[in-house]
């Protein structure tokens, strides 16, 4: 589903600073990942890498077999909105719009369905996160758990093949945490490969596989 291809990233302010080392790693189809590691490691420039949101990079990134390294900015933009779910710690859920709206504005970005066609399939998706009850609310008036939740149903909206999470549960509690944790691996299970950012130990333990960064490269045989 994903491969990186020896990965070099430098930062220049204040000065030249290499962040990512000889990354090299793939990840397999309906595969659950943890990046893991200290502050300062990597793990989120790495994802942000391999989500094509940053391009300044050394090295190749494939998804499904297509390379995403050089395309223009417009088609990696096409590209995300149509394959790549994201989830963020904050979950930039627009508080004056209901928490159906959010999740349809990926689609409506999207174009390829009409508008009654997206609602009814937003409403799936809040279904699928038990928060078809709230879909007329406005996100601002929910909860942090049920916000992310919201978050998660609009990060599904196009069908993604591949979500990227970061922090999913930074914000949460154990309890919501271990509520996202299992909507992401029911997710895993159906074939949509998780690659995930945590400091969370417990949730990193219980993915598929954990790949740990310690000062910009990968540590031991991942």
């Amino acid at each position: 589903m994903l491969k990186a291809e020896h990965l070099n990233k430098y930062f220049y302010e204040p000065e030249k600073f290499q962040v990512l080392r000889d990354i090299t790693f793939a990840v397999n189809k309906g595969e659950f990942v943890a990046l893991v590691g200290k502050s300062g490691s990597g793990k989120s420039t790495l994802l942000y890498l391999l989500s094509t949101l940053d391009t300044d990079y050394e090295g190749t990134i494939f998804i499904h077999d297509q390379q995403v390294t050089g395309l223009s900015q417009n088609a990696l933009a096409a590209f995300r909105n149509e394959n790549i779910g994201f989830v963020f710690q904050f979950h930039f859920l627009l508080p004056e719009f209901t928490a159906l709206e959010n999740v349809m504005l990926p689609a409506l970005k999207l174009g390829q369905f009409s508008r009654s066609q997206i609602e009814e399939h937003a409403m799936e998706k809040l279904r699928q996160m038990d928060m078809h009850g709230f879909a007329r609310k406005l996100s601002g008036k929910l909860s942090g758990g049920q916000q992310q939740r919201v978050a998660i149903a609009r990060a599904l909206i196009n069908d993604p093949i591949l979500i990227m999470a970061d922090e999913p549960t930074g914000n949460l509690d154990t309890t919501n945490s271990g509520i996202v944790f299992d909507i992401l691996r029911g997710l895993s299970s159906k074939g949509i490969t998780i690659i995930t950012v945590t400091h969370d130990t417990d949730f990193a333990r219980r993915a598929d596989r954990m790949i740990e960064l310690v000062d910009g490269r990968l540590d031991g045989h991942q």
